[in-house]
């Protein structure tokens, strides 16, 4: 079997078995993709765990991050863990590689006063404004990812009890809550707002959020939006749509809630990916003692 069917075929595991998004398709399929030309005529079912351990040696002269070298490592022990599965081959070779450790980088995030400033420099005076304005605010106070809030259609509200249903990585279902406040907002827009950017139906299936086209608003669209408001307010700090999510979840726990009800609404597989917030909230913690405390 040529090496393109390989990869074929393990694009087609990730996306049917793994439900794995688009974007993280692409990028393993384009680790693996450069693993096979690198290993040239060699038979990729013959490889053999000195070769990896030599290909690591080879990407780690180039100038890549231990994150991307890390990824690069996992996309390439996924690709042989699904061959052995397929049953191609007798061993996963890679199974005992390491992948190198990362460095621990603390998110960036934004304290409440900070988001607020952002919020209301938003300009609320046309449709897209609104809109733009109700989507931010969503961010903040759901902690939802960019991408599971420009897939919301109209099943997934359920206002009378403050609740949207989210699909995040994997497709994994969750719930996440929004205050009365919140919801007044997104009431508004679904009644007045959403019709004068485009009048389309709003059954089940249509998008929540829309462009004058009435096609759905990509992630695209609302960074641009992100990074017009934050032009327009002369904000200095680098914010993404993610940082919201980072601020969403740092606020929680600064506030007493349980690391377990944050992992839930964050969607998180595993408590680990959680527990990093709980160090941004320490080090918080630190900044104030240190620039407070009387005793210096």
């Amino acid at each position: 079997m040529p090496k393109n069917e390989f990869l074929e075929d393990f694009k087609i595991h990730l996306k049917s078995e793994k439900n794995f998004s688009t974007h993280t398709i692409r990028a393993y399929c384009a680790d693996v993709y450069t693993f096979l030309l690198w290993i040239g005529e060699l038979n990729p079912l013959e490889i053999e765990p000195e070769k990896f351990s030599e290909y690591i040696r080879f990407i780690s002269q180039i100038n890549y991050t231990k994150t991307t070298i890390a990824r690069k490592i996992a996309s390439i022990r996924a690709f042989y863990k699904f061959l052995y599965q397929e049953e191609l081959i007798e061993y996963n070779p890679i199974d005992s590689i390491p992948i190198p450790k990362q460095n621990k980088t603390l998110p960036n995030f934004l304290h409440e006063e900070e988001v607020e400033n952002i919020l209301r420099g938003i300009k609320i005076d046309t449709p897209a404004g609104y809109r733009n304005r109700i989507i931010l605010e969503l961010l903040w106070v759901t902690g939802m990812r960019i991408s599971e809030l420009s897939s919301l259609n109209y099943e997934n509200l359920n206002l009378e009890q403050n609740e949207i249903r989210v699909f995040g990585k994997g497709a994994k279902e969750r719930i996440v809550l929004i205050p009365d406040k919140t919801k007044k907002g997104l009431t508004d827009y679904i009644e007045n707002v959403s019709p004068l950017i485009c009048k389309t139906s709003q059954n089940s299936t249509s998008p929540l959020f829309i462009n004058y086209n009435g096609y759905r608003l990509q992630n695209q669209s609302i960074r641009k939006a992100l990074k017009e408001c934050l032009k327009n307010i002369n904000f200095t700090k680098r914010v993404t749509p993610h940082v919201f999510r980072h601020s969403f979840a740092t606020r929680m726990l600064e506030c007493g809630a349980d690391l377990r009800i944050v992992q839930e609404l964050l969607g998180h597989s595993s408590i680990k990916n959680t527990q990093i917030y709980t160090h941004v909230s320490i080090q918080r913690l630190k900044d104030v003692y240190e620039t407070s405390h009387p005793y210096k």
